[in-house]
């Protein structure tokens, strides 16, 4: 598993070609061709369909621990099985649970923020970097790690909460208004992805990725003509037509990015992932959340105008 932002990214998907929705594969089944991330080859005591992380045997066990009883035998066969939780799997109670935290943790840092900081753009400035570099630092990791994780969430939320206390004294109701319309691509692009009617296979993600990271690029320039003077107005994020434009791409994009971390939970439950890769879930649905809320902010602000 890994985040769905094109930043961030590092990790592939599975390629399976079928549709990409919740419930479509058989429990206990691995799709034909799919390219499971975490597949390891040449496992001689993987289940048919190949178990990523099945284990052939516990390197810690004594011999007398391995040698077992009939009646031990008898009782073990008897125990009803282990589940995902029992076996150390992810669930999607632990993704739930860890996207809840990480963005409850958003929440409280923007409501402190709303209360407790001035309304000053170089504080939020400042706040973002600071939940940038956490993000980076947990995007080089090779495992999760919670407190990193939660720290960018607690920065970021900062920033959001000094950046729409702005928005919310220029345009009163912005910062609802774009809460409720993230909300509203969330369970769009839910319902789109369990109803089939969008499908997560390797030209959709090959297709999106490079448009987003052309998007990224091209907003890095205008960003650049922006501080050099050469648009004042704001170039292609100038209140205006070419500005509801581009912010209507931008939140396509994040929308993308909701479909790629559906995927990614998806993958994550079907092949067994560890459980501390939901962290990795609740972060990339966290970003693309974050995302879709500012692109939704700077809209909502440009209509209104």
């Amino acid at each position: 598993m890994r985040s769905s932002n094109p930043v961030f990214s590092r990790r592939g998907f599975s390629r399976g070609d079928g549709y990409a929705g919740f419930g479509t594969q058989q429990q206990g089944a691995a799709p034909q061709g799919s390219g499971n991330p975490y597949a390891q080859q040449g496992n001689p005591n993987a289940p048919q369909g190949g178990n990523p992380y099945a284990q052939g045997g516990n390197p810690y066990a004594t011999a007398d621990q391995q040698q077992l009883t009939p009646e031990q035998l008898q009782q073990m066969y008897q125990a009803p099985p282990a589940g995902p939780a029992q076996t150390g799997r992810m669930t999607m109670d632990d993704v739930v649970m860890r996207t809840g935290m990480t963005l409850g943790t958003v929440i409280v840092g923007a409501a402190l923020a709303w209360t407790l900081l001035p309304v000053n753009m170089g504080i939020a400035i400042a706040f973002s970097l600071v939940a940038l570099v956490f993000g980076m630092i947990q995007a080089f990791k090779a495992t999760p790690v919670p407190a990193l994780i939660l720290a960018y969430a607690f920065f970021e939320g900062i920033f959001l909460g000094v950046w729409s206390h702005m928005y919310n004294i220029a345009w009163s109701g912005a910062p609802l208004q774009a809460v409720l319309g993230t909300m509203a691509v969330f369970v769009g692009m839910l319902i789109a992805y369990k109803t089939r009617l969008i499908r997560v296979t390797a030209r959709y993600q090959r297709i999106g990725m490079a448009i987003a990271i052309g998007f990224v690029l091209l907003m890095f320039v205008n960003l650049l003509f922006v501080l050099f003077g050469a648009a004042p107005d704001g170039g292609l994020r100038s209140n205006g037509p070419l500005g509801i434009i581009v912010g209507v791409i931008a939140i396509c994009l994040g929308a993308f990015f909701l479909s790629l971390d559906f995927k990614q939970i998806e993958d994550g439950l079907r092949y067994g992932a560890p459980r501390n890769e939901s962290w990795l879930a609740a972060f990339g649905l966290t970003l693309s959340l974050v995302w879709i809320y500012l692109e939704m902010l700077r809209l909502i602000a440009i209509l209104r105008d």
